[in-house]
Order: C-alpha cells, then structure tokens, then sequence
C-alpha cells in the first residue's frame, strides 16, 4: 500500500509494496522494493524507463486517477515525471513532478515545487504581467474603436472618389479631343486657338482634381496615421516589457547540478548556444518549467541522491503531436537540453545510446546496379550520409553519391549515384514523385480500413528536434496511401505508399490519432522502443530516364513462414 498526505486528508493506494508513512512535508515518496537501483543516472533524452521508474510511475498514475478535483484536466493531456532516488539517510524514494500548471496551479500536493514561483498573485512577475495586461486591453480597445474604423473608411472613401472622378473626368477629355480632331480633320473654319485654349483648361482642371484629391487623401492618411502610430507605439512597448519581464524571470530560474553550481537560464541558454551553435541565444517560453529540470533541482536542493528518472504522458493526446496515454517519452530538446546539458554535471550518466549505437556491418548487399546508380540494402541502425560522429553510413561504405535518405531506423532500399549528372537526374525524379516507393510496416495496434489515404501536413516540432508535428496552418502537404497485408499477434502488417517526401512522414501518419492512430513497432519517436524500428523499403519502380526502360526493384526479406505477416514479423525480429 502506498501513502499519500495532503494537509491532513491521506489518500491510500494499493500496490505491492509495503505500508509507507509519510510525514506531510516530506516529497520523496518511499518506494519498498527489491529491485536494485540502476549504476547510472538516465540519459534524458532516449531510453528505456528503469524498473523502478515504472514501479514509481505506476504509484503516480494510481495517485492520478484518485485525485477527482483535477482528474478531469489531466486528461485532456499532461506530461508527469518521476525521479528515483534517495535521501541522506538511505531512504528509496521518488519524487514527482508535472509540466507547466495543473488546474491553474504550479504547486500541488504531492508534487515537487516549481524552481520559481512565477504565479504568486502580488509577486513581481504577475505585477508587471498585470501591466502588459493592461496594454493589451489598450491596444484591443483602439484596435476595434470606432475612430479607427471611422478614419480607414473615411480614406478608402477618398481614394474610391478620387478614382471614379478622375475617370470620368478623363473619358470627358478623351471624348472632347476626338471632337476637336474630327474638327480639324473635317478642314471646317473654326477657332483653333479656341480649340487649344479647351484643351488646356480640361488639363488644367485634371490637375487640379488631382491635387484637391491628393490634399484629401493626405488629410485622411494623417488621421489615421496618427491613431494607428499610438497602436505601434503601445505594442512596441509591450514588446519590450515583455521582453524584458522574460529576461528578468530566467534570472529568478537559478539552476543547479550534482556538483553544486548554480546558473540563470540566460546563461544557460547563452553559453549552450556559444559552445554548439544549437538553438536560440534566449530561453523560450516555459524554458525550467518542464518535468526533468523541476525534480532535479528539487533533489538538489534536498541532498537527495538521483538514481534514475523518466516522463510520461497522461490523457489525451494533443491535435499537433504524438503523445499516447502512459507512454513514456524522452525529455524536450529546445527547452531542456540546454539546461540538462548543465544540470547533470556532477551526475553520473548513461551515454546517448544513439550517439554510441552504430551498426556496425561494412559490407552493403547491392539489390540492383548499373553503369549509373546503385541501389543498396540499409540494415537498420545505420545512417544514410554521415552525420556528426564517427558512424559508417552508407555513403561513407561505398563512396558513392546519395540519391534519396532512409532514417537512420529504417531498413531498405536506398539509391546511390555514380556521377554527379546521375545524382542530377535521380534526385529529380524522386522530387517530381516520378518514382513508386512501398514501404512495409508493422504497426502495434489494429487498423479498421483495409485501404485508404492519409493527408496530415507536417511541419518541424522546434521544441524538440527531430520530432515532426502536424500543422494545419503551416505544415507542408504530406499524402500517404496505405493497404493493411494482415494481422498477426495483435499488430497489423500494412504497405505504406509516401506520396510525398516528408521528415518522418510515414511515422507520424501512423502514429497520430488523425492518421492510422497506430505507432510503428519500435518507433522511439512516437511510439514505444523496441529492437528496432519495424519500417522497411520494400520497392522502387520508375522509368529509367538514361538506360530508357522501366525498373521495378525488390528488396524482399527472404524469410520462408506460411503466411506474409509471419514472414515480415521474422524479419523484423531477426538480429
């Protein structure tokens, strides 16, 4: 059984652990468990959740579901986190934590405290935000005042006047001149200083519209110049009000690490930018209010020893990412891993499995060839060009010129050039989407239609590198056709057909709810890690535009089972 205390009011959820007593000031929650703690702290950024996060997580959710006052909010989708870890007199425990606000408020029982309050009521911030406040409020007013409508009608008035009148002011002219013409033509006696004296006082009076126009559309652009200069002039010191409140709350964020230093976001994100060129010189908005940074500096503050940490999502997932009820997820990069980058000196850490993970096989099986292109099989694992470490990568094997990119976890077929014209030439094709691709998936859930087509526009998450998010506003179109092959121990087997050559296309369209709502096998990105990513390109077809002839290419997996969703199953278990 386990304990929770609020004020005085104790919440009681079973598990199996043993009875555990809080007091109501204490935050790390006992953990009794046999379950040996990990050799190092968690790399934030890619992992499998330890043991004795799950057993923690699994105590939170419990603690979740019991709370009815802000159960409901949780639902519609918030991100929780755990730290495991122990106190100065060996206690296990964990602490937890929530991102952002939880029913209006960054300070609930239970969970750890914000490393700045920023929502006390008469506090700094919420002083000088109540004054941008205000501002707003200004801006909206002379915004949808009558005044301002008033001045814009007035000069389009003018304008549309001005227009009309010099118009017909001018078929008038043009029409007198051809009179004057055929007058002349004609060889009639007539006047023709009288007719030159005419045509000089229709111009004359042309110019004097214009001016007397001109003058009135002056007179009007004044006015509303006028009024919409005190708009600009309001936002441009709410702009830097609000700059400078942000700036001075990342001051208030102080953090610290294993070794006892403490540093400002500002600095932070500064000398992060400085040493790696990574992300903006400014924290961005909500930059310390996430889980991670929240319990780790709770645990310093504590003396508290971290042992190992994970995150996970509760409730709904939200209409732009890909976020499953319960599952675990690394930590954001564009706002924690500057300040991570920081706060786990002292600590010691797993290494960035993906940093550290390379496939290592040299040797390229070739699916097809000729005197222009390769096409080469991809084991999973490795990269398609060189990236920013020491992996092989396909290019770097075979010297050859890279046509298309596969992800790094994804296996298949991928083409190579031999010349740079035949890399000019095939690179065009895939962008003209002259050539078929058919990629297999294996997917963790069941897919209702047997065909159809998604189209979700993707655009790059920027909090969190490499993530992809759909964007309705603007995200670029992304189309995919799929056919389900089978089903096969609970998971559906599909054919995917990318119409488009989106980042992580195919991933996010499985995995997003508006998609096939059904995350890849392995996907670490939007789903659940596993060996591998289960995502293999299976086929290229397209007419040679050199050799003039059409190519179709297999990459079959080879594997002998008696039916394709056992076949394709073997394959992606195989080592």
């Amino acid at each position: 059984m386990f304990e929770w205390h609020i004020g005085k009011v104790f919440v009681l959820l079973f598990s199996n652990s043993s009875l555990s007593y809080l007091r109501p000031t204490k935050l790390l929650h006992k953990l009794h468990t046999d379950i040996a703690p990990p050799a190092r702290f968690t790399w934030p950024f890619c992992y499998e959740p330890h043991p004795l996060c799950v057993l923690a997580a699994g105590h939170l959710q419990g603690y979740i579901e019991s709370v009815e006052k802000w159960k409901a909010e949780a639902m519609q989708g918030k991100m929780f986190g755990v730290l495991v870890a122990r106190d100065e007199g060996g206690t296990l425990g964990y602490l937890a934590a929530f991102s952002g606000q939880l029913c209006g408020s960054n300070n609930l029982p239970g969970f750890v405290p914000p490393v700045y309050d920023l929502l006390q009521p008469d506090g700094y911030f919420k002083t000088h935000e109540a004054e941008i406040t205000a501002i707003n409020g200004q801006v909206e007013t002379l915004e949808n005042s009558e005044h301002l409508k008033a001045c814009r009608q007035r000069l389009a008035a003018i304008k549309a006047e001005a227009e009309r009148d010099i118009a017909e002011y001018k078929a008038l002219m043009a029409a007198a001149k051809e009179k004057r013409d055929e007058a002349r033509a004609a060889g009639k006696s007539c006047d023709d200083d009288a007719l030159t004296r005419e045509s000089q006082h229709m111009k004359a009076e042309l110019r004097r519209k214009k001016q007397a126009y001109s003058s009135l559309t002056a007179e009007a652009e004044q006015q509303l110049a006028e009024y919409e200069n005190r708009i600009a002039q309001l936002k441009q010191r709410r702009r830097q009000m609000s700059d400078n409140l942000q700036r001075w709350l990342f001051d208030q964020f102080k953090m610290l690490n294993a070794l006892g230093e403490g540093k400002n976001l500002n600095d932070i994100f500064a000398e992060y930018h400085a040493a790696t060129g990574i992300g903006s010189i400014t924290p961005p908005s909500g930059a310390g209010e996430c889980c991670a940074p929240k319990l780790l500096q709770y645990a310093y503050i504590s003396n508290y020893k971290p042992l190992c940490m994970a995150e996970f999502w509760y409730g709904e997932s939200p209409k732009s990412e890909v976020r499953r009820h319960l599952h675990y997820y690394p930590a954001c990069r564009g706002k924690c891993e500057p300040i991570l980058s920081h706060m786990l000196r002292g600590l010691i850490v797993d290494p960035d499995p993906l940093a550290s993970y390379s496939n290592q096989t040299s040797e390229l099986r070739i699916v097809y060839e000729d005197n222009f292109i390769a096409v080469v099989d991809k084991p999973s694992g490795m990269l398609s060009v060189p990236g920013k470490g020491m992996q092989p990568s396909v290019a770097s094997i075979t010297g050859l010129l890279p046509v298309n990119r596969l992800d790094m976890d994804t296996s298949g077929l991928l083409m190579l050039a031999k010349t740079e014209f035949s890399q000019r030439v095939f690179r065009g094709l895939f962008e003209r989407r002259k050539i078929t691709k058919r990629y297999i998936a294996l997917l963790e859930g069941a897919v209702t239609a047997n065909e159809g087509e998604i189209s979700l526009p993707l655009a790059p998450d920027y909090s969190d590198r490499p993530r992809q998010k759909v964007d309705y506003d603007s995200g670029k179109p992304a189309v995919t056709r799929y056919e389900v092959i089978g089903t096969y121990g609970g998971k559906t087997l599909v054919a995917l057909y990318p119409q488009t050559g989106r980042t992580h296309q195919l991933r996010v369209h499985c995995a997003h709810r508006d998609g096939l709502n059904s995350p890849i096998v392995g996907d670490r990105l939007y789903g659940t890690q596993a060996r591998r990513l289960c995502l293999h390109a299976e086929m290229l077809q397209f007419y040679h535009p050199i050799l003039k002839k059409q190519i179709t290419i297999h990459n079959d997996n080879n594997e002998k089972s008696n039916s394709q969703e056992e076949s394709w199953s073997a394959f992606f278990d195989r080592p």
